[in-house]
């Protein structure tokens, strides 16, 4: 005995939502996380440790949102490079399992849903939310045109910052764009480890990245920008006033740093993409080091 249409339309539609939730990427939150991570930075820095709950929630929810339909849009760009390359050619839409027009469709209800969000913040926020949206939308395409895609994807990543700080204070001071730019250069650390992993694909299908820019001096690079990355993370200690809790997450990350170089000392797929995917780790001890600094070092409040 056949089973009705509409005994049949449940599981079919559960099956596409699971498809529509891989298309945004919900089953790998290591996006998430990236994309996190400077967030909660900028709004405990930018709220002396007690940011907003409000803005808390917002930005989570936006996190979530942004990342999700970049996922989505990312998928639509590269619909006809997918199939070639081996990490990619099972997602949703290289796959067939979800057709362009309903990726299309999904971006722009994502995208009505991160416009209520911003709706939500502050006038200097939502202007700069304007911007994100421009990155957001740029990034999957510019790859195929420039060199360092992955700076575009790290203003992208890193735009958030600026918001949290015009969100919570009503402007953006110095610090909010020295964070900016140390996100920013974490982003095209850990994206040119990503790029390595395809490196090889990318460059018979014609994708440029930075791991093909950079070529065999890749972790010499890498570990320049990490160098970099970490004076940056001093520097904002100094200009937020963070003490002893703050510099030993600096430590830490440094040595997590010097892990990653070790794992991805081969340049061998696995062992890059396990230095991409333990790279949040590094946001992580950063966060921490920040929330320890205000716990043990509270801010009166006038």
């Amino acid at each position: 005995m056949k089973p009705s249409p509409a005994t049949a339309f449940g599981p079919q539609l559960v099956r596409q939502l699971r498809n529509y939730g891989k298309l945004m990427r919900l089953d790998k939150p290591i996006g998430i996380w990236l994309l996190l991570w400077p967030t909660l930075w900028a709004l405990w820095l930018a709220g002396a440790g007690a940011p907003d709950q409000g803005l808390f929630v917002i930005f989570v929810l936006g996190v979530v949102v942004m990342r999700s339909a970049g996922c989505v849009l990312n998928d639509y760009a590269d619909r006809n490079i997918d199939p070639y390359v081996e990490r990619t050619r099972t997602r949703p839409i290289a796959s067939g399992a979800v057709a362009p027009l309903e990726a299309l469709t999904l971006f722009f209800a994502l995208g009505l849903i991160a416009i209520g969000l911003a709706s939500m913040l502050n006038t200097p926020a939502r202007l700069l939310a304007t911007i994100a949206a421009v990155l957001t939308i740029a990034y999957p395409f510019v790859k195929r045109f420039v060199s360092i895609p992955q700076f575009v994807l790290g203003a992208a990543f890193g735009w958030a910052v600026p918001m949290a700080f015009a969100a919570q204070t009503g402007h953006t001071p110095e610090l909010a764009w020295l964070v900016f730019g140390t996100a920013m250069i974490w982003a095209v650390i850990y994206d040119t480890f990503y790029a390595m992993v395809d490196r090889a694909d990318d460059m018979k299908v014609g994708v440029k990245s930075t791991a093909i820019l950079f070529g065999e001096a890749d972790l010499f690079v890498i570990g320049g920008l990490q160098a970099l990355m970490l004076l940056a993370l001093i520097l904002i200690g100094v200009r937020a006033g963070l003490g002893f809790w703050y510099y030993l997450s600096v430590a830490a990350a440094a040595m997590l740093m010097a892990w990653h170089q070790w794992l991805a000392r081969d340049r061998q797929p696995a062992g890059c993409f396990a230095a991409f995917l333990h790279n949040h780790l590094i946001g992580m001890v950063i966060f921490i080091g920040i929330v320890l600094h205000y716990t043990f070092n509270p801010v009166a409040v006038a």
